[in-house]
C-alpha cells in the first residue's frame, strides 16, 4: 500500500534530517530523488553535506525535473525520499514560465499518480514559504503562490504531515483532526 509523509518547515529547521531519520527507521531500501542542482559553489556545498549524511546503502538519483518519471523505474515497496519539492517547483517553474501553474499541478499529480501506482512510500520534503514577507518582485510572488498550492495538494494526499521548527516535528494531521471536530 502506498504512503505519503510530508515534512514542510523554514530553511535550515531540519526537515531533511527528519525525513532522512523518518526513511531510515522503516528498514527498507530507500531511493533519494534529489532535485537540487549544483549551479554554484554554495549550493555544492549543502548537496554534499546532504549525501555525507545518507546511509551509502540509500541510492541516490539526481532528478531537478520529472520526478514521476524517476518514480516509475523505482522497485514496489521502496521508501522515496523527495528532497525537495521546493526546488522541484522552482525547477518546473523556470522551465514554463508561459503556463506554470498547469505545469505544477501536472507535475505533483503526476508524482502522486506513480505513488500509488508503484506500491512506494513517499517522504516529501518542502518548504514553508507562507509565513515570510510578500516577495516585492513578480516571480517570487508567482513562486510563493505554486509551492504554496503544491504543498497543500501534497498535503492533502499525505498520511502524515509534520512541521519542523529547530529541529523538532511537530506532526499536523493529527491536530488538524482534532481542529476540524464540531463545536459542541
Amino acid at each position: 500500500m502506498s504512503t505519503v509523509i510530508l515534512f514542510t518547515g523554514g530553511a535550515r529547521s531540519g526537515k531533511s534530517a527528519r525525513a532522512e531519520h523518518y526513511a531510515a527507521r522503516l528498514h527498507r531500501p530507500v531511493t533519494y530523488l534529489a532535485t537540487a542542482e549544483a549551479r554554484d559553489d554554495e549550493m555544492r556545498e549543502r548537496i554534499a553535506h546532504h549525501q555525507q549524511r545518507r546511509p551509502a546503502t540509500w541510492t541516490t538519483c539526481e532528478q531537478p525535473l520529472e520526478v514521476a518519471t524517476a518514480l516509475a523505474n523505482v522497485a514496489p515497496g521502496t521508501v522515496v525520499v523527495l528532497d525537495c519539492l521546493a526546488l522541484l517547483v522552482s525547477n518546473v517553474l523556470l522551465a514554463n514560465e508561459a503556463a506554470p501553474d498547469q505545469a505544477v499541478t501536472a507535475e505533483i499529480s503526476a508524482i502522486l499518480e506513480a505513488t500509488h501506482a508503484h506500491d512506494l512510500t513517499l517522504i516529501v520534503v518542502t518548504n514553508e514559504v507562507g509565513m515570510g514577507i510578500v516577495p516585492d518582485y513578480p516571480l517570487g510572488r508567482v513562486y510563493r503562490d505554486l509551492l504554496g498550492r503544491a504543498n497543500q495538494q501534497v498535503a492533502a494526499a499525505a498520511t502524515d504531515v509534520y512541521l519542523v521548527v529547530c529541529g523538532i516535528a511537530v506532526e499536523l494531521k493529527a491536530l488538524e483532526v482534532a481542529w476540524a471536530r464540531p463545536i459542541e
